[in-house]
């Protein structure tokens, strides 16, 4: 691996999405104390950035309910390293109201999608966009543009790079902090992912590239590597792999956070945080009942403690931070 590769992978920001996309498909609702909890546990480990929920109708997501009760209970700093996701400049408001600054405004680049998920075209969501920007400016925050199927849509097909770049460069889009490109159902490959963020680095306005990857097909990882490579500085994964969209058939768990980190090895990653990670997750997943879909994991777990990286024996889960104020 080269030099510049290596600073490159150090370097990159991994935003933990494990109490959003992670549970929207679970069948078990985290209280609100729980998810406070496994939050500062995230920051007390060193993840430098999280995101704690959603706007979504609770209707639609059950497990997205308790989202604005999360935000309450975190203290300021706490707030600065998470996002939460958003659709309307109502959603921005609500937010920001309850303490949020940080905020991912998400639309479909497929309008099929765009309908099922969020009920609207996506011309209408792009229209909407300024004020949600305006809300967030009035409260000093930061608000991404969000492009969900931006390779394949489950109900058009593969999505044509010239339709991403459209939303990238709409001018509705002025304001946005970064710009999120998501392989929403899994299934695009390396060369169409690097492909992608080159041509929106180069032909869209300056912004940080994050992108959003989820493992169905088995390239999470391998895409999440050529999209650093390609210039993202911030990438999204979820605890042992868990998540999915419910209104993308096909879609499954996001690409996991053990996973990328294990490959990048961030300069704020020793092998007993990552041990401590790896046991949080364990917890969390049997409290939800899902399975770890983490390599990474099932190989900290393996019978070959001359590897640093494998846990010691008896390892168990760590203590949850109290959910009082820092």
């Amino acid at each position: 691996m080269n030099n510049n590769l290596t600073a490159m992978l150090a370097k990159t920001i991994l935003r933990d999405v494990t109490l959003r996309d992670g549970l929207q498909l679970t069948g078990k609702v985290l209280s609100t104390e729980r998810k406070v909890e496994t939050v500062r546990e995230l920051i007390r480990l060193g993840v430098p950035a999280i995101e704690l929920g959603s706007m979504a109708r609770a209707d639609l997501v059950p497990t997205m309910a308790n989202t604005l009760e999360v935000v309450q209970a975190l203290t300021p700093e706490e707030l600065e390293k998470c996002w939460i996701w958003v659709a309307t400049p109502g959603h921005v408001a609500k937010a920001s109201a309850a303490g949020a600054r940080n905020f991912q405004y998400c639309l479909s680049a497929s309008d099929s999608h765009n309908k099922a998920n969020i009920g609207r075209t996506t011309e209408e969501s792009l229209a909407a966009l300024p004020e949600a920007v305006t809300y967030t400016q009035s409260v000093n925050g930061q608000i991404q543009l969000c492009i969900a199927t931006s390779f394949t849509c489950p109900f058009e097909g593969y999505v044509p790079e010239e339709r991403i770049l459209s939303i990238a460069n709409d001018p509705r889009a002025e304001g946005t902090t970064d710009i999120v490109l998501c392989d929403t159902l899994g299934q695009a490959i390396p060369t169409q992912v690097a492909g992608l963020i080159n041509r929106v680095r180069e032909e869209s306005p300056a912004r940080r590239i994050v992108y959003h990857g989820h493992d169905t097909w088995g390239l999470g990882v391998a895409n999440t590597l050529a999209a650093i490579q390609a210039g993202a500085a911030m990438v999204d994964g979820a605890l042992g792999g868990l998540g999915g969209c419910p209104f993308a058939p096909g879609a499954s768990g996001n690409t996991s956070t053990e996973d990328i980190l294990f490959a990048t090895r961030p300069e704020w990653l020793t092998t007993e945080v990552f041990a401590d990670l790896v046991v949080l997750s364990e917890k969390l997943l049997a409290e939800l009942g899902e399975p770890n879909r983490s390599k990474a994991a099932q190989g900290a777990r393996s019978k070959a403690p001359a590897f640093e990286w494998v846990l010691p024996a008896g390892s168990t889960a760590p203590v949850p931070c109290s959910t009082g104020g820092n």
